[in-house]
C-alpha cells in the first residue's frame, strides 16, 4: 500500500493505535489478576499509567497518536513555497472583515477554523470568507471548554452541528476541523472519521490570544520558518495590542511582507483527497 505523503493526510484505519493500546493493556492486567490475583497492585497501576498517558496525548496538539493530524502541508505544496495561512475563533466583525482586506491587498489566501455558532450569527461574513477565495473550516459548533472531555457522541455532534451551521450558511462543507485549543482525546478520531473529517493542527503558532506584543508572535511564526508549515493565528478570542486594536491586525501585514521577502506564498488548507481522513 503507498504510504502517504509526509505531513499529509494519512489512510482511514481503524481506531488510533493509543486506543488500542489501552484496551490492551486493560485486558492483560484483568489477564494478569485472574491469573495471579496477588498482583492486583501491578495491574492497577498499569491500568492508571494508560490513562495517564492517554490524557498527557489529549492535551499534546500535533500528536499523531490520538490519530491522522495534518502538520504540515502536503511535499507538492511545499514544493512551490507555499504555506498554510490559517485562522481560529471567527468569524469576528470587528476583526475578519480587516484581515480579509489585508489579505486581499496581498494576494494571500487563507482557512478559516470558524465556530459553528458564530458562523450561523455572522453568515454574511462567513459568505464573504467564500467569495473571497478563502476556506471556512469546523472549529466546532460552540467551542466547548470540556472538549477534551467528552465521549464518542459529544463528539459526533459537536463535529456534525459544525458542519451543518457553516454548510448552511456558506453553501460549502468544510474538509477539515480543528479541535478548540487543539485538546482532544481518542474518541474525535472515529466521530471524524464519521463525519467525514480531516484533523488539522500546525506547524507554528503565534500565541496571539494572550501575547499582546506584536513582535514577539510575528518572531513565533517566523522563526525557522519554511515552506510547507502551517501557521496559526486568530481572528477570533484575540489578544488587543498597541492602540487596543487586535494583535493579528498589526502582525498579518508584517507577516506577509516576510512571506514575500521569502518567496513563499500563503494558502488555504489544500481539499484532501476523496478516502484520506
Amino acid at each position: 500500500m503507498r504510504r502517504p505523503e509526509a505531513g499529509g493526510p494519512e489512510p482511514r484505519a481503524g481506531l488510533p493505535p493509543v486506543l488500542l493500546g489501552v484496551g490492551g493493556v486493560h485486558a492483560a492486567a484483568l489477564a494478569g489478576v485472574l491469573a495471579l490475583p496477588a498482583a492486583w497492585p501491578w495491574a492497577l497501576g498499569a491500568a492508571l499509567g494508560s490513562h495517564a498517558l492517554v490524557t498527557a496525548l489529549s492535551l499534546t496538539p500535533r500528536t499523531r497518536l490520538l490519530g491522522p493530524n495534518l502538520l504540515r502541508l502536503p511535499p507538492a505544496h511545499a514544493a512551490r513555497g507555499e504555506v498554510g495561512l490559517s485562522f481560529d475563533d471567527g468569524p469576528e466583525p470587528r476583526v475578519t472583515p480587516a484581515v480579509l482586506d489585508l489579505l486581499d491587498a496581498h494576494g494571500a489566501k487563507a482557512s478559516f477554523f470558524c465556530i459553528g455558532e458564530r458562523v450561523a450569527r455572522h453568515a454574511e461574513l462567513a459568505r464573504e470568507i467564500v467569495r473571497r477565495g478563502h476556506r471556512v473550516e469546523n472549529h466546532s459548533a460552540r467551542h466547548r471548554h470540556d472538549f477534551a472531555l467528552l465521549g464518542p457522541r459529544g463528539y459526533r455532534a459537536e463535529l456534525a452541528a459544525g458542519q451543518a451551521l457553516i454548510q448552511a450558511a456558506t453553501g460549502v462543507a468544510p474538509s477539515y476541523f480543528r479541535a478548540p485549543a487543539g485538546f482532544r482525546n481518542p474518541w474525535c478520531w472515529p466521530a471524524l472519521r464519521h463525519s467525514g473529517l480531516q484533523l488539522a493542527s500546525w506547524t507554528r503558532r503565534g500565541f496571539d490570544t494572550r501575547e499582546r506584543d506584536p513582535g514577539r508572535v510575528l518572531r513565533r511564526l517566523t522563526r525557522g520558518l519554511a515552506a510547507g508549515d502551517i501557521l496559526l493565528l486568530h481572528d477570533g478570542h484575540g489578544a488587543k495590542g498597541g492602540n487596543d486594536g487586535a494583535v493579528v491586525l498589526q502582525v498579518l501585514p508584517a507577516l506577509l511582507t516576510e512571506l514575500r521577502a521569502r518567496s513563499l506564498r500563503a494558502v488555504a488548507l489544500p481539499v484532501p483527497p476523496a478516502g484520506l481522513g
